[in-house]
């Protein structure tokens, strides 16, 4: 019986995610098996290696976004999984809004970014 779970995300673009795990310490692999439950794995686009024996991965959908795939209980045992994956949207966003801003040619404009818990 497998343990992954699959949720979906509002994430598109592969290399702020990946930028954004790796801005917060996380190994990142590519076309890689995301670890779980007694050693079963699946595949994922990107998978975020995490301290212990479970990983983090995102699978892309034909839509352009990514679905979360974890063994979530599994990565509850060593991570606070909430936290661990609300830095991670966290970081996201911010790093996708520095982006846009520099796309648009922005750079000299004020930002003010608010972040709520």
């Amino acid at each position: 019986m497998s343990h992954f779970s699959t949720l979906r995300t509002k994430i598109t673009d592969a290399e702020i995610l990946k930028t954004s795990l790796r801005d917060l310490g996380i190994v990142v692999k590519i076309d890689s098996n995301v670890r779980g439950h007694n050693g079963q794995n699946i595949h994922s686009d990107i998978v975020a290696v995490l301290e212990g024996e479970y990983d983090l991965g995102w699978s892309l959908n034909s839509d352009g976004s990514y679905d979360l795939v974890a063994d979530l209980w599994g990565v509850a045992k060593k991570h606070n999984q909430t936290e661990l994956i609300n830095s991670i949207n966290q970081k996201y966003a911010i790093n996708k809004t520095l982006m846009e801003v520099k796309q648009r040619n922005l750079g000299k404009a004020n930002i003010n970014l608010v972040l709520h818990n």
